[in-house]
């Protein structure tokens, strides 16, 4: 901490510094003026309370040395109505005071003081006071300058994902469908399993691609304040068996067999379609991703009051329980599914975000080597 200090210091330029004395004795005025621009400090001066709060609102000072007693308002009253001010409430003060009695220390505490000083003060003591309180000022400043520099970085950055996301989206929609088409149209026999192997491997890529990317422009979205929650009652009976019909293709490539268990009663949930959808979505697209050829993923839904619980249960790799307590956690992290596909741990940070936003949250249970359940709970309307 010392050592932090001690940079801060060699790195400040005092002139850049501005401190207010305040007494209503002009030679210690004068004395402490001199004292502090021979330092080359910035000085402004006060002669008593009312005053002190006038010049502190209109220069705003980085200090204020402010003298306990005075004849108009005492030096702890003063305190008290530039710190009940948010204008001047983040001014440090250091007291200049006679009174050295425990009760006046802890009053001076009280009322705000960052320091306080005994007169007769030891000039050397006070500079090194005073440069103490500075380098808390500077170091807030770099603070603030670091944190103002890092949203501008991650907003730069948010909005680079979304434009990256949104431009690549449209072109990477019609490859996917004419992959989606030729895959559908061709059989093997026609241009030959090793070709037919290249086909199916580019459309399952472009769909990872294209999921990717709708992930990252929703999340950017998420991330920045451009996605609300747009609550609607509806019955995820409607809902979830379509979205599945979309990833029996892809399922399919590997010979993984997608079923859905009708639940046997309505399930009507409050909440934003698309962000149900997209979890659902993002659950199945990983269970195909880490199950094995020839498996099944079964999507069970079941009423748990006062929520509606989807589950997409896989039964593939599953994970260990470091991986699991790092999904829980909210940790990201990437793997490989069982054909090598490539996550990039982003769907799951997007369905954590999605559950929460819509009053829900997600829930895993898994074992290495048998695979895991993933669900989310939905409040019911």
């Amino acid at each position: 901490m010392a050592e932090t200090e001690n940079n801060i210091e060699s790195q400040i330029n005092k002139s850049d510094y501005k401190i207010l004395i305040v007494d209503d004795v002009p030679s210690n005025v004068l004395l402490l003026k001199i004292l502090l621009q021979n330092e080359k400090f910035q000085v402004c001066t006060a002669n008593n309370g009312h005053q002190c709060i006038e010049v502190a609102k209109q220069d705003h000072p980085d200090l204020i040395l402010l003298d306990v007693m005075m004849p108009d308002i005492s030096g702890f009253d003063t305190a008290v109505i530039l710190k009940s001010d948010a204008t001047t409430a983040d001014i440090p003060i250091i007291f200049l005071t006679a009174l050295n009695s425990p009760s006046d220390l802890v009053r001076g505490f009280q009322v705000g003081a960052n320091d306080l000083l005994t007169k007769p003060f030891n000039k050397e003591e006070l500079v090194i006071r005073v440069m103490h309180q500075i380098s808390l000022v500077a170091a807030k400043r770099i603070i603030v300058q670091q944190n103002e520099e890092l949203k501008s970085t991650i907003n730069g950055r948010d909005k680079m994902y979304s434009v990256i996301a949104h431009d690549l989206r449209s072109p990477m929609t019609s490859v996917k469908e004419v992959l989606n088409m030729l895959t559908q149209l061709i059989q093997p026999e026609q241009i030959g399993a090793e070709f037919y192997k290249l086909l199916e491997d580019a459309n399952r890529e472009t769909d990872e691609v294209f999921h990717l990317l709708d992930n990252l422009l929703k999340w950017t979205k998420s991330q920045t304040g451009r996605l609300h929650v747009v609550y609607q009652d509806f019955d995820l009976n409607d809902v979830i068996p379509p979205l599945i019909d979309v990833f029996r293709m892809v399922a399919q490539m590997k010979k993984i067999t997608l079923k859905v268990e009708d639940p046997g009663i309505a399930l009507i949930v409050h909440a934003d379609n698309d962000m149900v959808k997209t979890i659902v979505r993002n659950f199945i697209s990983n269970a195909i991703k880490f199950s094995e050829e020839g498996s099944s993923i079964e999507i069970v839904m079941t009423k748990e009051m006062p929520n509606a619980r989807i589950s997409v249960v896989d039964h593939g790799k599953g994970m260990n329980e470091e991986q699991v307590a790092k999904v829980r956690r909210g940790i990201s992290f990437s793997s490989y599914g069982t054909a090598n596909e490539e996550g990039s741990g982003l769907g799951l940070m997007l369905c954590r975000d999605f559950a929460e936003k819509i009053g829900g949250h997600i829930e895993l249970e898994s074992k290495e080597g048998e695979g895991s359940t993933f669900s989310v709970l939905v409040p019911l309307a």
